[in-house]
């Protein structure tokens, strides 16, 4: 028992292959024993109490001999404990306590290695699995991974020359250890950011990591059939003498009867196999963990980076390189280095971290003078790695990616924001790795099935939830974002994006919070999000907040309770600021009533509110929303009110007035700048052109229905010319305007912009079109 006086077990976890299940004919299995607690074996009659610590040693030379030993009938297995703490030297069965202290003190990269198979197989399961998983699996990108299985298998490789085992299948060049590897770098480096990489079987593995992209469908396919070749290969040599071999054999008939058993004429045929097999392993090995790429500088006059960051030369020389690498001001690009080389951060950082520093910044140095802006790029890349160097992981990756890097110093020097992005959100820098997907249209079916996925994975870890959700909506902004700056992304295209990206979010939130939500009392919430503003129409930028409200339609006596706590579940979910930042700033104030109204509203209550007590500027706003998540049902009728409402035979002089009145009381509200122009608020602004285009389709729509599609501002430009509302020169000129302010934001924002202001000349032209138009509108 413990000394809280719970039940103790032996914990028996089997490691290598016993953990994988994948066991040879004649493997011998690789054993860690544990207990739980410290404490005392119980006071029974005419025995000694004993600590747990010398009950469970005992146990366990008694579960060793059991399997081990030889007697007239065989032994059952050959039992190998070397892989414990401390090795041979070490106890033999130590506590969970131990086992921890052990780990996070002692532990080895090749233990983090071995436990990726090690699997509870006798005791309890859970305590020791949720033990070591930090130790096992970091919490983020782990590229320190590649350094340390690439030097683990060059002690390896050490040993095998040593030992002359060139032919040992496993340990050898291109064996069955190297595919292992392959597998195995990839679940240390994500296993702790992607849980379904910490499963145990290699060629289960192997299939995962070309599902997820990581590795290409002809490299998985050339590994397993190698692996299968060779495991079999494995299998076939034991079974000669049950020996635990994985030496080629030497004589004539050992060779004759093992290519007899792998089905292949002669020896010769079956070599030939074999060493094919043998060198594709050895080249994606060598491939998977090839040392960094060396930079090749562009130009002659970038060759001496490296002694100026080492600081080995005099001021003046020093600036002089700098003024040659073309920096604007070499003096302060100098004075960057001198106080970087000089700071705590730096000079505090582990050894193995400074050397990875010591490489990146010549290369830092050398592709930040290509940029125009070359010291404004230096500042931001010292500001990204001076909050990335404690991350040693991070490090590691620019250091082992060259390309990598060089796409950052790109993406900083095109974008202040972006770069502050990278720098808020490191483990974003893992998707620069594969520019084919960084490129690539999103596919949101798939990327709603990845995110489901991802929060089954989490179920009852809501930290982690809301954490892995954050990550998911930084990775894909950041795909957005570089594909902006490539110029590869039409304006409608990209905010089409973001619209459909926010969509997907709040449909995975409201499933994913709803399942674990203690008040509910039923499968499916009766229960819907209704996206207004940017979000309803599709047109979200960087950064914009989400303007929505929540409908139910329950007739549960506890309905509006109970949803009225889930939508604040959803607004914590989405308004909180974890360690991986924020998701979405919420706006609720469009739900009836406003701030003072219930924060969800019943479907009857929304037709009520909307048919009788609503503003008109309510009303406008209606022909901008949208259903965007949860019941479905839902989602159409609230789409059948909005109709109904927006068709409504209308006073247009009223109208006309209100719709004026709110858009002075709105401008009034603002404080210009005076001598720039304010993108939206401004007159002739993006604000002026939502305000006619919603006072023509609330004055036209019992007309023309057509015009309640919610299908954005330029369309509904165009469905307004052809159905000779306004004229088509005007739609066009109105479109431009409208198109390039909203161009305008996203370059703004990325370049870092607070205020969406600026010189007015640059759009005079865009703000006459829209005056216009809105005079046309209103005085006519």
């Amino acid at each position: 028992k413990s000394i809280n006086n719970e039940p103790q077990r032996l914990i028996i976890v089997g490691m290598g292959k016993l953990g994988g299940g994948e066991l040879n004919v004649s493997s011998d299995v690789d054993l860690i024993f544990s207990f739980e607690q410290a404490g005392e074996t119980l006071n029974v009659a005419n025995a000694n109490q004993i600590s747990n610590q010398d009950f469970f040693n005992r146990l366990g030379k008694k579960v060793i001999a059991a399997l081990d030993d030889v007697t007239e009938d065989g032994f059952v297995f050959r039992v190998d404990m070397r892989l414990r703490p401390f090795g041979s030297e070490g106890v033999l069965v130590p506590n969970c306590d131990a086992l921890e202290e052990y780990y996070q003190n002692n532990g080895r990269e090749w233990e983090r290695y071995a436990w990726i198979k090690g699997r509870v197989v006798v005791g309890p399961k859970d305590h020791i699995t949720k033990l070591l998983k930090p130790f096992i699996f970091r919490k983020y990108l782990d590229f320190n991974a590649f350094t340390s299985m690439r030097e683990l298998k060059l002690q390896i490789h050490r040993d095998v020359e040593q030992k002359r085992m060139g032919d040992n299948i496993k340990l050898g060049r291109g064996g069955i250890r190297e595919i292992e590897f392959i597998a195995q770098v990839f679940q240390l480096i994500r296993g702790g950011a992607d849980t379904s990489l910490q499963i145990k079987p290699t060629l289960e593995v192997l299939t995962l990591l070309q599902t997820k992209g990581l590795l290409p469908a002809n490299v998985v396919n050339e590994l397993t059939k190698a692996y299968v070749f060779l495991r079999h290969l494995e299998h076939r040599l034991m079974y000669v003498d049950d020996q635990q071999t994985q030496e080629l054999p030497t004589t004539d008939d050992a060779k004759a009867r093992i290519a007899n058993a792998m089905n292949v004429v002669n020896w010769d045929a079956f070599l030939l196999q074999l060493n094919s097999h043998r060198q594709l392993v050895q080249t994606h090995f060598d491939a998977t963990f090839a040392a960094p790429e060396h930079f090749k500088p562009e130009h002659d006059r970038h060759a001496n980076t490296e002694p100026l960051w080492q600081g080995t030369l005099e001021s003046n020389a020093a600036i002089k390189i700098l003024q040659e690498a073309g920096f604007n001001d070499a003096d302060a690009a100098y004075q960057y280095l001198v106080q970087l080389r000089g700071s705590s951060r730096y000079l505090q950082l582990p050894e193995t971290s400074r050397s990875r520093m010591d490489r990146l910044m010549p290369l830092i140095i050398t592709q930040a003078s290509l940029e125009i802006n070359n010291n404004v790029v230096l500042i931001r890349m010292i500001n990204l790695l001076e909050s990335i160097c404690r991350r040693a992981s991070y490090l590691a990756l620019l250091a082992q990616y060259p390309n990598a890097l060089n796409l950052v110093v790109k993406l900083c020097a095109a974008s202040p924001w972006l770069a502050q992005y990278l720098t808020a959100h490191p483990i974003l820098l893992d998707e620069l790795l594969d520019t084919q997907n960084l490129y690539a249209a999103p596919d949101f079916g798939a990327m709603q099935a990845q995110l489901l996925q991802q929060m089954h994975e989490l179920t009852n870890n809501v930290e982690a939830q809301m954490d892995k959700m954050r990550h998911f909506k930084h990775a894909a902004i950041m795909r957005f974002a570089a594909q902006d700056l490539a110029n590869t992304l039409p304006l409608e295209t990209l905010s089409d994006y973001l619209s459909a990206l926010a969509d997907l979010i709040l449909q995975v939130s409201v499933k994913t919070i709803w399942q674990d939500f203690k008040y509910k009392h039923r499968d499916n919430p009766k229960f819907s999000v209704i996206g207004y503003g940017k979000l309803g129409s599709k047109e979200l930028g960087y950064g914009s907040d989400l303007d929505i409200i929540f409908i139910y339609d329950d007739t549960n006596p506890d309905a509006s309770d109970i949803y009225a706590r889930f939508a604040q579940r959803i607004n914590h979910w989405f308004n909180s600021v974890t360690n991986a930042g924020l998701l979405y700033e919420t706006d609720l104030q469009l739900r009836p009533d406003g701030n003072s109204g219930l924060l969800v509203t019943s479907l009857p209550a929304f037709r009520d509110y909307q048919e009788n007590k609503a503003w008109v500027w309510e009303h406008q706003a209606l022909t901008r929303a949208r259903f965007v998540a949860g019941d479905v049902i839902i989602g159409s009728a609230f789409e059948q009110i909005r109709i109904e409402v927006i068709t409504q035979a209308r006073d247009l002089p009223k109208l006309k007035l209100e719709v004026i009145t709110m858009r002075e009381k709105m401008r009034a509200s603002k404080k210009l700048s005076v001598g720039l122009f304010d993108i939206k608020h401004s007159l002739g602004g993006i604000i002026d052109v939502e305000f006619a285009m919603q006072y023509l389709i609330l004055a036209n729509a019992n007309q023309y229905p057509q015009l309640t599609q919610n299908i954005g501002n330029i369309a509904l430009l165009k469905m307004l010319a052809t159905l000779h509302i306004i004229h088509a020169t005007t739609a066009q000129q109105v479109s431009a305007a409208y198109r390039e302010y909203r161009r305008l934001q996203h370059a703004l924002k990325l370049q870092g912009a607070t205020k969406m202001q600026l010189d007015f000349e640059l759009v005079s032209e865009h703000v006459l079109a829209v005056t216009t138009f809105c005079k046309q509108v209103f005085l006519n």
